[in-house]
């Protein structure tokens, strides 16, 4: 067996051949950062303020290092289980949900709130998000809507639901499989602890109607703020637009290109090296709404940030655009479509 101390940020060890990560930030709700290279999203105050100092290559080596993970999670060879149980936004969603298997609890808060810190669904939401039921995934994307455990499981984010008071049961079993242990029989697995329990209804099967009704065939967030003031259940359309209205305004229309450019990208590498493209163009613009969206949300925390433009309306096709162009000297990712990076 091999083992870590209580004060290392990420908890490892290996029993007969099956290696068990643990984020280990808790003061920082498990925020990823470089060291961990693993929660509740990644630690993008850390980031913010080195930018406000003039550092944009701290942000520069955090995201690329967070979207090689990503990738190699979703490259790795052997079977990976993501245990989602708790607090699971923006970079812990990177993590969890490109890995062979996911389990949700109820427990689980999944999130991908980036709009309203002047950022960008990123860590392969490009990927994931266009590709789940329905308009789930731009109403996720936009509004940064929370989802609970069955939902998650629900809107296919989680490959499986279960009671966390199962979870201490479940690692021993998978550590009785022991080394080598296919998908086929972690699969199995899983899906004989699954059969356990009945995943509770949650409440998107309920909403998925007014979602779609909404979000499904938009060709523009205009289109979508329209389809919600025209909507036949106003009480829950003015929630949702209560939400959106949070975000960047320049973050909701370069979230809305992002997700339509990324459903037609075969593969998550060629999403992620897109996302990186986007992520320097946001570090290196003084006009990015990023640094003001962190420092008002996470660092004064008065929650009014100053969005630059401040209206839709300001925000012109071609500013929308120039966040996908390669930048000056950054090269792109080139991440291979099999087999795994290097971190």
């Amino acid at each position: 067996m091999s083992t870590s101390t209580s004060s290392d940020e990420i908890l490892h060890e290996v029993t007969n051949g099956v290696a068990i990560a643990t984020l280990n930030r808790p003061k920082a709700l498990n925020a990823l950062n470089t060291n961990m290279a693993f929660c509740a999203g990644g630690d993008v105050k850390q980031v913010a303020q080195r930018a406000m100092a003039g550092d944009t290559q701290a942000g520069s080596d955090f995201f690329q290092t967070e979207y090689l993970l990503d990738h190699l999670i979703h490259t790795l060879r052997k079977p990976h289980v993501a245990l989602i149980d708790g607090i699971t936004f923006g970079g812990g969603a990177g993590v969890s949900v490109h890995g062979t298997f996911r389990v949700a609890t109820e427990r689980t808060l999944f999130a991908m709130p980036e709009c309203a810190i002047g950022l960008y669904p990123d860590v392969g939401g490009s990927f994931y998000l266009p590709r789940l039921p329905g308009g789930t995934g731009l109403y996720m994307a936009l509004s940064g809507a929370r989802l609970k455990g069955a939902d998650v499981k629900h809107a296919t984010l989680a490959t499986h639901y279960l009671p966390s008071a199962l979870l201490p049961e479940l690692e021993a079993a998978i550590q009785g499989l022991g080394h080598g242990a296919s998908k086929q029989s972690i699969g199995e697995l899983l899906d004989s602890f699954q059969a356990r329990t009945q995943v509770p209804a949650g409440e998107l099967a309920a909403q998925r109607r007014d979602i779609d009704a909404a979000f499904v065939g938009r060709k523009s967030v205009e289109e979508v703020y329209a389809a919600l003031e025209q909507h036949a259940n106003q009480t829950w359309a003015r929630g949702v637009l209560h939400l959106i209205c949070k975000g960047s305004p320049t973050s909701q229309k370069v979230t809305f290109e992002q997700l339509r450019r990324g459903a037609a990208l075969p593969n998550l590498a060629q999403c992620l090296s897109m996302e990186n493209r986007m992520v320097h163009n946001v570090l290196l613009n003084p006009r990015s709404d990023f640094v003001e969206g962190v420092r008002a949300m996470l660092i004064d925390r008065c929650n009014k940030p100053q969005w630059n433009p401040a209206t839709l309306a300001e925000v012109t096709d071609e500013y929308v655009h120039s966040f996908f162009e390669r930048p000056a000297g950054i090269p792109d990712l080139n991440l291979p479509t099999h087999g795994s990076a290097k971190l």
